[in-house]
């Protein structure tokens, strides 16, 4: 939901702008986290553009894009550009016609005496909770070249085990869809002739062997209970059947996976969803070795730019993308807030191995917690790395074995009966 607000900061100054929030409570929350104090909020009417977003058309930035724009934008502060004059240059370079929008807006904000955080916050599909708290982190310390560096860096690490998951699932997704496709095909218009030509020279009270009764009772099955019938000799005829049929069996099943997919989109099927991949044994293996990488890189991140612990926690958690862990994070600031240190917590974790808390403590006791917690990144991304590479290597013999199962299965239920019809086909004397 999309608010208007109009607010004084720290300083005594007046400001005014829009800011997405869930409801009233979490802007008022949010606000106040950056030291504003909200004089009026109200909804904001929505536009023709805003209409179009809810209902699917939103547009993205590409990472890509993201990565050089902030690239750039470290590079040009460093040399001394100021901040409104950047973001207007890059804004005019950018080949993203969405971010090129999005920066023009932010170069009127800045130059209107916002922050750049503040302006970054308004755009949350664009610019993550993590994003926006280093870049308030380094504009309060005037390190905000080095903080573009760092973010610049954790956007690419980011992206590229995404694309190591999604390169790793392609292939057996694609293979998977080819299977059914063609054993649906096989179904309805193959076993059917193959059928009529077993019953033809056989007889219809042949004893065939179970699997292969099994696949023609499917294949006849499937025919009798499709919109179209396939009469042998003839090309198919379309009738409507009035028996229950695959197509709205079909539907059903679409219509509960919309279902499923937009119950874990809430909070609580989120969790029972999240918590259901922690049990699947490899999956639980690249879903935990990616959240602690990614809660590794992002807690040390915030560190370094001087955030506090209890707010790196919260943004951390929430960027690990997975409420399982997101839940033990928040029971672990709540400790911290109690004046415990934080690998105490983390050590009685279910999900964050040994090793992660004893290098915790080491990074407390000598204050380096923020180094410590990158080579723990480091070594988990280069683990994940390897877990995925090793998994695509053994995914694809398993589905060729797969594939070849089912067309030896095929294949036998359909030459086994006709190699053995001349044992069936009554004969003259009889």
């Amino acid at each position: 939901m999309n608010f208007i607000y109009k607010a004084t900061t720290k300083d005594g100054r007046t400001i005014s702008g829009t800011a997405e929030a869930i409801n009233k409570q979490a802007l008022l929350m949010l606000l106040h986290k950056q030291n504003i104090n909200p004089i009026l909020i109200e909804v904001e009417k929505k536009t023709k553009l805003s209409l179009n977003m809810e209902i699917g058309l939103k547009r993205k930035v590409k990472s890509q894009d993201l990565v050089i724009f902030t690239r750039q934008l470290s590079t040009m502060i460093s040399a001394g550009v100021p901040l409104a004059r950047s973001l207007s240059a890059l804004a005019d370079d950018s080949e993203s016609p969405y971010l090129r929008e999005i920066l023009n807006a932010v170069t009127k904000d800045v130059e209107s005496g916002k922050t750049l955080a503040e302006s970054f916050a308004k755009y949350p599909t664009v610019f993550s909770e993590v994003f926006v708290a280093m870049i308030r982190a380094g504009e309060e310390g005037g390190i905000l070249d080095k903080i573009l560096k760092r973010l610049a860096g954790q956007v690419e690490l980011d992206e590229s085990i995404k694309k190591k998951i999604k390169s790793a699932m392609m292939y057996p997704i694609v293979i998977l869809v080819v299977t059914v496709l063609a054993f649906f095909g096989i179904m309805l218009f193959i076993m059917p002739k193959i059928a009529h030509i077993i019953t033809s020279l056989a007889g219809p009270k042949a004893k065939l062997p179970i699997y292969s009764q099994v696949l023609l009772d499917f294949s006849r099955y499937c025919t009798d209970n499709t919109i179209i019938h396939f009469i042998p000799g003839l090309n198919a005829i379309p009738i409507i059947n009035s028996t229950p049929n695959l197509i709205i069996v079909f539907i059903i099943l679409i219509i509960g996976f919309y279902r499923f997919l937009k119950y874990i989109k809430t909070e609580k099927g989120k969790y029972r969803f999240h918590s259901w991949l922690l049990k699947i044994p490899i999956v639980k293996i690249v879903v935990l070795k990616v959240a602690i990488s990614r809660f590794s890189r992002t807690f040390a991140s915030l560190m370094a730019a001087g955030v506090t612990v209890l707010d790196a926690l919260e943004i951390t958690g929430s960027a690990i993308g997975n409420k399982v862990i997101e839940a033990e994070l928040k029971v672990a600031a709540k400790e911290v807030q109690e004046g415990k240190q934080l690998s105490e917590p983390i050590s009685k974790s279910q999900h964050f191995p040994p090793i992660v808390a004893q290098m915790l403590l080491v990074g407390e006791e000598t204050g380096q917690i923020d180094q410590v917690l990158s080579k723990i990144a480091d070594f988990y991304e280069e683990e994940v790395g390897v877990l995925i590479d090793g998994l695509a290597a053994l995914i694809e013999p398993i589905m060729i074995i797969f594939l070849g199962a089912a067309v030896g299965l095929i294949a036998l239920s359909v030459m086994g009966p006709i190699a053995n019809l001349t044992r069936q086909i009554p004969t003259s004397s009889n």
